[in-house]
């Protein structure tokens, strides 16, 4: 089989996935598109005496492995064709696949299953854990093209050298008062840096109620009592990593008087409730919008975007002590 064969396979499959989401099939986790891209890519292979495998390591690039060609699988439920991809190390990339696509499902807006092939799809670095690729499905212009090197060419480099063009390319999008921060340069080494770094009081006011709810949802356990340790480390580290903000006080952002007095400037009475109360909305969109692997990194399971809410109230009523958050916040998404 080659490119062009393999092309219109992923025409027809693109083609019946989009039939099936307009004809009323959606999905809420990625593993049930993914699973559904497998069903139907097998049917269209059988002919090419060709076999999906449906239960690979969980960890191989790209998700679908056929001979030589592989399919990334990605999914969102909102209304955009960009998404957080792969490590730019790709320790866990399959050594028979030279030629890689992206199946690409998003469900929000008009339901549309298309794809692409992936060096052309890579627009982005970001970072969270280590720093990864980001795409978008027929971008105006490819990463590699912005850095001068061909995504054959760059799968080829050490870990050193692939580094040297990502900090290069970070340096060259550093705007006025942003500094570039280390970034590491093994995949083991634990958490990389942000590539711009910028201070959480410097911030406009919409965007710091956006961060304080994101970092609020993915972590619950900020609703602790004022006396427990380590209760703001993993929403500092997580404003630190995932976007590049630095905030000395972090208390502030849940506990400080001017964040919970902002719907009622009277004083007293429980400053994190308030503070929380101020931000439900934000809260319901950080729970409508944010990535499934951000829920799985931070909470260690794939949650639904409709029954984040749910369970971020359940997590939050066994960290909070004095006071029920369940009873007292999102009581209009109760049934």
């Amino acid at each position: 089989m080659n490119a062009q064969i393999f092309e219109e396979i992923l025409d027809n499959l693109c083609g019946s996935l989009t039939e099936e989401c307009r004809g009323g099939a959606m999905y809420q986790k990625s593993s049930q598109f993914e699973n559904r891209v497998r069903e139907v890519l097998q049917e269209l292979v059988t002919i090419h005496n060709i076999n999906v495998d449906f239960d690979p390591h969980p960890y191989v690039f790209p998700d679908i492995v056929l001979g030589k060609f592989g399919v990334e699988v990605k999914f969102t439920t909102n209304d955009t064709w960009r998404s957080v991809a792969n490590s730019v190390f790709e320790s866990t990339r399959s050594q028979d696949v030279e030629q890689i696509y992206i199946v690409f499902g998003k469900m929000g807006g008009q339901p549309t299953v298309a794809w692409d092939k992936y060096d052309q799809c890579v627009i982005h670095v970001r970072t969270s854990h280590v720093p990864r690729f980001e795409v978008q499905i027929h971008p105006k212009e490819s990463l590699f093209t912005k850095m001068g090197i061909s995504y054959k060419d760059f799968s080829h480099l050490s870990i050193d050298s692939r580094m040297e063009h990502i900090r290069k390319y970070a340096r060259s999008r550093l705007k006025q008062g942003e500094r570039l921060w280390w970034l590491e340069d093994r995949p083991d080494e634990g958490h990389s840096l942000p590539i711009q770094a910028r201070l959480y009081m410097t911030l406009e006011q919409s965007e710091k109620r956006r961060l304080r709810a994101e970092a609020a949802l993915l972590c619950p356990q900020v609703v602790k009592p004022s006396r427990a340790k380590n209760k703001y480390d993993d929403a500092t580290l997580y404003l630190l990593t995932y976007h590049g903000v630095l905030c000395p006080q972090a208390r502030d952002l849940f506990s400080a008087g001017s964040v919970a007095m902002r719907g009622d400037s009277k004083r007293g009475g429980n400053y994190v409730l308030r503070g929380h109360f101020d931000i439900q909305e934000e809260m319901r969109r950080a729970a409508a919008t944010l990535e499934d692997a951000l829920f799985l990194e931070y909470w260690g399971i794939s949650v639904a975007p409709d029954l984040r809410i749910a369970e971020w109230l359940t997590r939050a009523d066994k960290f909070a002590s004095g006071w029920k958050p369940s009873d007292e916040l999102f009581l209009k998404t109760k049934v």
